[in-house]
């Protein structure tokens, strides 16, 4: 994992919020074309959205993309161009939750905050609640806070995680008696799988009408609309003359 080999806070600030929702071997095979290509601050905040989309093509859920460019964005005009260390400050960047924020400032930074994500959970339910359901991540925080090396954050928070990767292996996933644990729903057919083909084509083809978005992207004109008007909304595409192209 080419992120715990520095200790550049750029590198791993995009390392983390590439790693929101995605697995993580997506993101080692994405990560380094992203950095070669965006290396600072400066250059993903100067960054034009289809060269950003084009690099973070496979990783899924392409608002994280904006909202880390948004975040750079910031960091240039709010922080002289250096990433802030305090999770309050890190937490005011677009896309930044508190979680987000507390492993930045953990692994940038070294600093003993105290989070919970998916392994560092299953860890914990499986030591301390063994026999029991709906375990909330209010019951979890108080056990990770006492147990946090504040010394050696970053390592204690790296073999967390690591521990959790074996665990999911080797047993049933302990996360399933978290409150918060729900199912993934169904990719294929989902709006998400049909806003990242009609990215897709307008990547590839600089611009399209709305017919062949449609077509290429297998979905009805009704849904492929909606879905068009959305990425629209949020930025991601421009109508020109009654074409689309990425903005």
């Amino acid at each position: 994992m080419a992120w715990r080999e520095t200790t550049d806070p750029y590198r791993i600030f995009v390392s983390e919020v590439m790693l929101q929702q995605t697995q993580v071997e997506r993101v080692k095979s994405k990560y380094p074309g992203f950095i070669s290509r965006f290396p600072d601050f400066a250059s993903l905040a100067a960054a034009e959205t289809a060269d950003i989309l084009d690099e973070w093509q496979g990783l899924g859920y392409n608002r994280r993309a904006l909202a880390l460019r948004g975040a750079a964005q910031e960091v240039m005009e709010r922080f002289s161009g250096q990433l802030p260390g305090e999770v309050r400050d890190l937490e005011s960047l677009p896309g930044i939750g508190h979680a987000t924020a507390s492993s930045i400032a953990a692994f940038a930074f070294n600093r003993p905050t105290v989070f919970i994500e998916t392994n560092i959970r299953r860890v914990f339910i499986h030591f301390f609640f063994r026999d029991e359901d709906g375990i909330s991540d209010a019951e979890i925080l108080p056990l990770v806070e006492m147990t946090v090396d504040r010394k050696h954050p970053r390592e204690f928070y790296w073999g967390i995680m690591d521990y959790g990767t074996m665990l999911k292996k080797r047993y049933p996933n302990p996360n399933r008696r978290s409150a918060s644990y729900s199912r993934q729903s169904r990719f294929e057919g989902s709006d998400r799988q049909v806003r990242g083909r009609i990215l897709r084509i307008l990547l590839e083809t600089g611009v399209s009408e709305p017919g062949a978005l449609y077509a290429g992207a297998g979905v009805d004109p009704e849904k492929g609309k909606q879905i068009l008007e959305r990425l629209k909304k949020e930025g991601f595409v421009r109508e020109e003359g009654g074409n689309y192209r990425i903005t």
